[in-house]
């Protein structure tokens, strides 16, 4: 029995007699990368902390791409929206990206070039001695920066960002390319698994990864870690590989040239560099010592001098001294380099026709403009009485929102079909090398890929401002898988507001609901940590309508959101009962229902019943009759956002206080159907535990009737730990 290896494309230019490129003065540029080095070593001796060992096994890998005549940039306009994206999934690389970019921007200076750094988010060389300083350049790299265009760090999540990113681009009938700085020891990780599968079967060919196959992590040599041939984890999931010498200036700029044009088969390309880790750190070369250890002065100053520059160790006059190196010649060569990349970016209003053309069925509408009808369609309006599960809500709600712009994603992790994110993909189909310009994404079980592609898809502004926003959707206990992910995109959208991005993730399933499934699969404490990061909120809506209305909210507001819907049909609530309105669940919390006398009897005679959860407001509603009976007055307070409760508290104190006030907090009991903690903020910290009914450990297997009944969370478990609380 034979096995055929099949995989992508692969060329081999090391050691290759390569013909001489027009442009490219090997000796310029070898200049340029000693200068660049020199550089980011300054700044690593001023923080005495940074990562020298691959920001330095990059530079020449750096100065091919941006200066080779591929990429299209223009250093004075870094954020054009006609810009090839730059994603450096090595994100502790920062001393690369700076020492790269005051070496540009200092030669555009020292030939005359006018520009405001600070507006420009631009690195120059007397910036590096605060590096890794509140005023300086920061130890990793950030989006807000030129060439960098997510924020990064945590190993391997880059990779999946510029994923999102590449899809975007080419599924709006761009020619964008997205170029990835990726080191050899993340791919390690297993996102980078799911990464490279996904991108190489939706077809992304516009994505170009630059490999620095250095071999070393923090830790040592990789090859302790993956046995197999390295270069089996690309070839054999279809990319194309180019090996090139990633010290080597032309066939570098070869190999980026052959990437750019494509190997007509629809994969991306990896070039494969070798590179040594820490080229030139003196006794750190070419060891995992030199990933994030900075050399002692004394060694400094040795291998500075090795490098050619005769320095005091006194870091300031050091970067005045690599300064100087870079000379008119070299800076205008530099800036000659600059002109050729600017020439390659297309003027944004032909970006626009060009993908008004491509799209031409679909409403080329920037989705954050949407607002909410004045009057809903029939198909986000669900009949007060009827039983629908929320989750039914959000399917109509992202078909209809899909049909309204051309520049909104869904996907699913295998999981469509129960979820209900079908329908929106249907729209306009899976995106596949058949269906280039679909919407939907087949992202398979990877939800932490996933996670960080449909969340780096949204930090981008496509020509035009079009801004494109997802939604990518797990079972609730499932989500904290994603949450690194998701915490990288608040980050950015903290550190880079132009580009702020707009995202759902649905957490389904939520509470103990999949109750068949048991344990392993009821959603019952995700939530606690997406509470806890600030730029994004969790949302429960208690119905179907509520559901449509916080959707709405959510995309005018733009903040991203975690979005809690449930899997049984649950009752659609009549309205006139209580006089609340479906879009009152936008302020967190409201009055659901109030006994008549409430406000006429003494305060031993009140109860606040705080509730979150549809199943389990039903199931409080359906005590109340008993508890009146007992001679108490009930005031039942729905939480679909504690969180946006505590907005309203600070930008309408007065509405806020009517629906719960001070006096309510002193008699609240909370009921959630899962974290008793996420209604924490309406209880004082004295009444934490006496105050609170929820799920505080693991269910087991059945029906929703009865794993609430497991859960103590029936109408008369209700009751009991009302009236008997020390029961």
């Amino acid at each position: 029995m034979s096995y055929n290896m099949q995989g992508g494309e692969y060329l081999n230019l090391q050691g290759s007699q390569l013909e001489n490129i027009p442009g490219i003065d090997v000796e310029k540029f070898s200049e340029a990368a000693r200068i660049m080095r020199g550089l980011m070593f300054c700044a690593v001796e001023a923080a005495k902390s940074g990562h020298p060992g691959g920001s330095s096994s990059k530079t020449e890998i750096f100065l091919a791409k941006v200066l080779g005549g591929v990429m299209a940039f223009d250093a004075l306009d870094p954020k054009n929206p006609g810009r090839d994206r730059v994603v450096w999934s090595a994100g502790h690389c920062s001393p690369g990206l700076y020492g790269g970019l005051s070496l540009l921007y200092g030669a555009l200076r020292k030939a005359g070039k006018k520009f405001d750094a600070k507006k420009l988010g631009a690195v120059l060389p007397e910036d590096l001695i605060r590096f890794r300083r509140p005023d300086g350049p920061q130890g990793h790299i950030e989006n807000h920066y030129p060439l960098s265009d997510i924020s990064t760090g945590p190993s391997g999540h880059g990779l999946s960002a510029a994923g999102g990113m590449a899809i975007a681009h080419r599924s709006s009938g761009l020619d964008t390319k997205v170029f990835v700085f990726m080191g050899d020891a993340e791919s390690e990780e297993g996102m980078s698994y799911e990464a490279r599968n996904i991108i190489n079967t939706v077809g992304a060919s516009n994505l170009i990864v630059s490999l620095d196959y250095n071999h070393f992590g923090i830790d040592g040599n990789i090859n302790e870690v993956i046995l197999s041939p390295y270069i089996n984890h690309w070839l054999g999931m279809g990319w194309n590989v180019i090996e090139v010498d990633g010290h080597n200036i032309l066939e570098l700029v070869h190999a980026y040239q052959k990437a750019a044009q494509g190997f007509n088969n629809g994969s991306p390309t990896v070039i494969l560099a070798h590179a040594i880790k820490g080229k030139f750190y003196g006794a750190k070369e070419n060891t995992a010592d030199s990933h994030g250890n900075p050399a002692k002065t004394e060694e400094y100053v040795e291998l500075m001098k090795n490098l050619g520059f005769i320095i005091t160790g006194e870091v300031k006059k050091d970067i005045e001294i690599v300064s100087q190196a870079l000379t008119p010649e070299l800076a205008e060569y530099i800036v000659e380099r600059l002109e050729k990349a600017k020439l390659k970016i297309k003027p944004e209003s032909e970006l626009v026709e060009q993908m008004k053309k491509v799209l031409v069925d679909r409403k080329f509408v920037n989705p954050i403009e949407i607002k909410r009808p004045k009057e809903l369609p029939e198909e986000l309006v669900f009949e007060a009485g009827t039983k629908v599960a929320t989750r039914k809500a959000t399917q109509a709600w992202f078909e209809w929102l899909m049909k309204q712009t051309a520049f909104f994603w869904a996907g699913c992790g295998d999981l469509s079909k129960s979820i209900l994110t079908q329908k929106a993909e249907n729209v306009f189909g899976d995106i596949n090398r058949d269906n280039p310009l679909g919407r939907g994404i087949r992202f398979g079980i990877a939800e932490q890929n996933m996670a960080m592609m449909s969340v780096g898809m949204t930090m981008d502004r496509l020509p035009g401002g079009c801004a494109p926003i997802s939604v990518f959707s797990s079972y609730g206990v499932f989500t904290s898988m994603m949450t690194n992910c998701v915490r990288l995109g608040l980050i950015g959208n903290h550190l880079n507001p132009k580009t702020k991005g707009f995202f759902i993730l649905l957490a389904a399933h939520d509470g103990p609901e999949t109750g068949e499934d048991g344990p392993t699969h009821q959603g019952l404490y995700w939530m606690s940590i997406y509470n806890a990061y600030p730029g994004i909120k969790v949302y429960k809506p208690m119905d179907a309508n509520e559901t449509i209305e916080m959707l709405f909210y959510a995309l005018e507001k733009g903040e991203p959101i975690a979005l809690s819907v449930t899997r049984p049909d649950t009752v659609v609530f009549d309205r006139k009962v209580g006089n609340s309105k479906a879009s009152d669940a936008t302020d967190g919390a409201y009055v659901f229902y109030r006994t008549t006398d409430y406000g006429l009897r003494t305060t031993d005679k009140r109860i606040v019943l705080v509730v979150c959860g549809s199943q389990t407001l039903i199931n409080t509603m359906e005590a109340v009759p008993e508890l009146e009976k007992q001679g108490l007055s009930v005031k039942v307070v729905a939480v679909t956002s504690p969180e946006l409760f505590e907005e309203l508290r600070k930008n309408n104190p007065e509405k806020a206080n009517a629906i719960f006030s001070d006096e309510d907090r002193e008699r609240a009991i909370t009921i959630h159907n899962g974290w008793k903690g996420f209604l924490y903020p309406f209880l004082l910290p004295k009444d934490y535990v006496s105050r609170t009914i929820a799920i505080d450990t693991y269910l087991k297997s059945g029906n929703p009737k009865e794993v609430y009944e497991l859960a103590k969370l029936t109408p008369g478990d209700i009751i009991n730990k009302i009236l008997n609380p020390k029961s």
